[in-house]
């Protein structure tokens, strides 16, 4: 599995912050490339809430399925593919002091072998890195809005 890792620290309060990013609604305002994510189900947050959700690429549109594998109130959220494109995304909240939160992202995803993985690899990799830092930036600026 490939991953990026950022880290960004926003002058909000580490509850609001956890809040905005745990409601699933807010996601596709901030999330880069996210155009989809629906839960599966009535449950939509902790361990076991499910999502379908739409990762758009280029002119490629990624479906997965993805379960919250690990989640602790105002401390981490963690989730995994089930189903379709692979990924995997840590999320984790510290207090920063002053009124501040530090956000820790780990984004990690793993293409398919053969013709169609390095064909999908040409189009992702190239706007990863990009794409965890836009986020984080949206995230920010987002999260500034709530205070």
């Amino acid at each position: 599995m490939i991953h990026v890792r950022h880290s960004a620290v926003a002058d909000i309060p580490l509850d609001v912050a956890f809040a905005y990013v745990d409601d699933h609604h807010t996601i596709p305002d901030w999330m880069f490339g996210i155009r989809r994510f629906e839960p599966v189900g009535e449950q939509t947050s902790g361990v076991g809430a499910l999502f379908d959700a739409t990762m758009q690429v280029g002119p490629k549109a990624l479906d997965s399925r993805v379960a919250i594998v690990e989640w602790e109130r105002n401390a981490m959220i963690a989730l995994e593919s089930v189903s379709g494109f692979r990924t995997a995304s840590t999320w984790t909240f510290t207090d920063a002091g002053s009124g501040a939160v530090r956000l820790d992202v780990d984004f990690g995803y793993e293409l398919p072998g053969g013709f169609a993985g390095r064909a999908l690899g040409m189009l992702i990799e190239p706007v990863v890195g990009t794409a965890v830092r836009q986020t984080e930036q949206v995230l920010r600026t987002r999260l500034g809005t709530l205070v």
